[in-house]
This record gives C-alpha cells, structure tokens and sequence, in this order.
C-alpha cells in the first residue's frame, strides 16, 4: 500500500517526481478495487479528511515546505486533488454499474486526460509570477585603492588639472630615455624592469616593457600638447620587486606634471601642501628635504606629519613624527629638449612634477599592515569598505 514520503528537497523537479510516484499509485490501487466495500475503504484511504493520502500531502509536503516553494507545492497539490477524486468517483460508478452492463476491465484514466494533466502540470511549474520580488544581485563598492586613486585624482581636477592615461606597456625610450635615464645609467637599477621576452632584435629604444612609473605619459601628453600644461596620471605600474609588507611587482601611481612661464619650485610646495591638507585633513603638515631623480631638479622628497600622532612620535611614523608620502622636483630641462619640436624650450619655461604611491597613501588611510591585503581577494577584508 502506498504511504506518503518525505521530500527531501522541494525543487521543481523533485515536485513532478513525487506527484508523478503518487498517480501512478492511484491507477494501481483503482485495479485491485471490484467490491463497494473496497471502494469505501479505498475512498477513505484516500479522501478521508483526518488521515487521508491528499490529507497527508497537505500536512507532509506544504506545511514543511520552505517560503520560497510554498507557492510551486501549493499549486501542484491543488492540481492533484481534483485528479484524486475524479478517479475515485468514476471508480464508485463502475463497482454500482449493474453486471450486465459491466464490459471490460475496471474504468481506466483514458491517455489524453492523463496527457491534458501532465501538460497542465508543466505549465503550472513554468508559470511565472511577476508580481514576486525579483532576486537582485549585491551592489559591489570600489577597491579601496581605486577609492583612494579617485579621491587623490579629483583633488587635482579640482586645481584645475586634466587627467592624463597611456598604454602599460611601454618602449625603453619613453619609460626611460626620454626622461634622462640613459642606457645603462645605475639611476635604471632602482626601477628593476619587467621586460617583454622577444625583444632581442630590436634597437635599445624601441625594445617593449612594463612601464616602472606613469611618467611617461607626461613625455607623450608633452609631443602632442603645448605649453601651458598641468596633467595628474593615475595608473597601475609594475616592478620586479619582491613581495613584503611594503612592496608589490604591481602597484598604482599618480604623478603630476605643471608646465608654464615663471613655475617655481614654491608654486610645487604650494601645491602639494594644499593637496595633502585635503586629503588628510588641514592640520597636516609638510616639509621637503633634498632627493634624488634623473628627471627632476632640484628634486626632493616631501613628508606629512603623521596622521596618526599629530607629529609627536608613534610606531607609525617611527618615533619620528614625520611619514614620508612622495617624490617630486622642478623638471630637468634634459626632458624638455626632448619635445623641443613642441615649442617646450626650457629657456623659456620651467615645471614641476612629482609622483606617490596610491597603496602607500591607502595604507595610510585605512591603517592596513601589508600591501598585499590589498591583492588577496579576500572578502572578509575587503567588506570593511563596503
């Protein structure tokens, strides 16, 4: 005899199966069923309200099923419970039929009802109910270094700077040369490059790299625009350094180049004092102290007071109350004799460019230990800046 099962899960699929299992255990049970006796216990057992089969569905299958598939559960047992009784009931009238009008076997469900329910059946789990709240996907949030990059990059805009973009992979001449690192100038061993494998047989210049900074866009924005010229270049650039706290083969810039008439390297402190203060606050202080690039001089290097002690010494900044941010420096006129032809005499005009670290101000910003956080993936990191 059959007895109603458990689902174990209430998927569309695993519906169909069990309603099927269920029919086919009615047209079963309907053949053994030739006495009016049976037909009573066979209508109780399957129509009785208190521990009926369609009874046993309700509370079995709707009642443990979870919200999401009340509704499907629901529909297919209301589709049932008509067949039930139809059944039933043309099975009362073939055991009360007089024995002379008896002919054949017991009534049976003719194919195309049976088909007319199958059909029915597949439409109902088909239906859509557009009146349901559809399933939206999380709305994702920036990258808290492409956060920062934007936050630093819209400070400049805001001074009234263009933004500048170029290629990532970029030829010796414009990542190296035109900014006055010579071919085999030791100036080349701080930016340990990643070169392009096959590059052989080219001339020195021309051979193909990942660029090490976002300067070269200044060259290439200088060959196509005249003075005056104030850019800001956000982008990602790569080194073969080796992975620690502080490090990556692949990281963010955002360098800036102002050129005119009359530039001084005042005109660069103001700036980037006034950049700092909107980025970290206007008490932050900053001071400059002599420095080192091959495309820049005089060249410095610029701190801020540390954000985190206002200046009076802390782990952070390393007792010393000052955390150094970025390079920067008046443009060599070297560099300029490279886009001469584009009216850049360096007799006639001066500039100032300077470049940071996004990760590094980013670390700042939200006190991250290790840049490599940043790259991980790993979400239970990244939802704290959501």
């Amino acid at each position: 005899m059959y007895t109603v099962p458990k689902l174990e899960d209430y998927l569309p699929e695993s519906l169909d199966r069990a309603v099927a299992q269920i029919e086919e255990a009615l047209q079963a049970e309907i053949q053994t069923v030739t006495t009016e006796s049976e037909w009573k216990a066979f209508r109780d057992r399957w129509l009785a309200r208190k521990n009926g089969i369609l009874t046993q569905i309700n509370e079995l299958w709707l009642k443990n099923a979870p919200l999401v598939a009340k509704k499907e559960t629901g529909r297919r047992i209301n589709a049932l419970k008509p067949f039930v009784e139809q059944r039933v009931e043309n099975q009362r009238r073939w055991v009360l039929m007089p024995a002379t009008e008896i002919v054949g076997t017991p009534i049976e469900v003719p194919s195309e009802e049976l088909e007319r329910y199958a059909q029915s059946a597949k439409l109902a789990a088909q239906r859509l109910d557009i009146t349901l709240p559809g399933i939206q996907r999380p709305i994702g949030v920036k990258h808290p270094v492409l956060r920062v990059m934007d936050e630093i990059v819209a400070v400049f805009k805001a001074m009234g700077y263009s933004v500048g973009e170029g290629p990532e992979v970029e030829t010796d001449y414009y990542n190296f040369e035109s900014l006055n690192f010579p071919p085999n100038h030791p100036a080349r061993d701080t930016q340990d490059t990643l070169l392009i494998a096959g590059q052989e047989h080219k001339p020195s210049r021309d051979r193909l790299l990942l660029r090490t900074h976002t300067s070269p866009v200044q060259i290439r924005t200088m060959e196509k625009q005249p003075s005056p010229l104030r850019i800001v270049i956000p982008g990602k650039v790569h080194r073969n350094d080796p992975l620690d706290a502080t490090h990556s083969p692949m990281f963010h810039q955002v360098e800036g180049l102002a050129v005119d008439t009359n530039i001084t390297f005042c005109d660069l402190k103001g700036t980037l004092d006034h950049a700092m203060k909107a980025l970290f606050g206007s008490a932050v202080k900053t001071r400059f102290y002599p420095s080192f690039f091959p495309f820049t001089e005089p060249s410095a290097d610029m701190q801020v007071s540390c954000i985190f002690c206002g200046g009076k010494g802390c782990r952070k900044c390393k007792f010393s109350g000052w955390i150094e941010l970025l390079g920067c420096g008046m443009v060599d006129p070297k560099v300029f004799d490279f886009v001469k032809d584009n009216g850049y005499d360096s007799s006639k005009i001066s500039g100032f460019a300077f470049g940071m670290g996004v990760e590094r101000i980013a670390m700042l910003k939200y006190e991250v230990e290790g840049i490599q956080l940043f790259y991980e993936g790993d979400v239970r990191f990244l939802e704290q800046f959501a």
